[in-house]
């Protein structure tokens, strides 16, 4: 079907689509020609984005970044830093400071020896 028809079926306007789709919220494009065909699995794709943006509260320009940060390792790896710089992730404990607390576990639960 056309953009018209999709959008209307979507409850949109056609040009609310094509800013999803230059966001990079609908599926790719299959095959060629000069006008966009959706078929009912881009609908339901859509879909899909729609309702995750109303259980989240979040905007399509931002779901657009949180699929972003998921398929970029360098955006994810940036965002990922801020979040420890500001305290909103803490930083991985490594195995040597578990290790490490182990052991001062187990050295102060020993008694001293007379």
């Amino acid at each position: 079907m056309r953009i018209t028809e999709a959008a209307k079926r979507l409850g949109m306007s056609p040009r609310m689509l094509r800013y999803r789709e230059a966001l990079g919220l609908l599926p790719q494009v299959r095959g060629r020609g000069s006008h966009r065909r959706f078929e009912e699995d881009d609908l339901a794709a859509v879909a899909h984005g729609m309702e995750l943006e109303r259980r989240f509260d979040v905007s399509p320009a931002e779901l657009a970044f949180a699929m972003r940060v998921l398929s970029e390792p360098g955006v994810a790896h940036a965002v990922r830093d801020l979040g420890l710089r500001i305290g909103r992730i803490q930083a991985p404990r490594r195995a040597l400071d578990f290790e490490k607390e182990k052991a001062l576990r187990l050295l102060r639960g020993r008694s001293p020896r007379a």
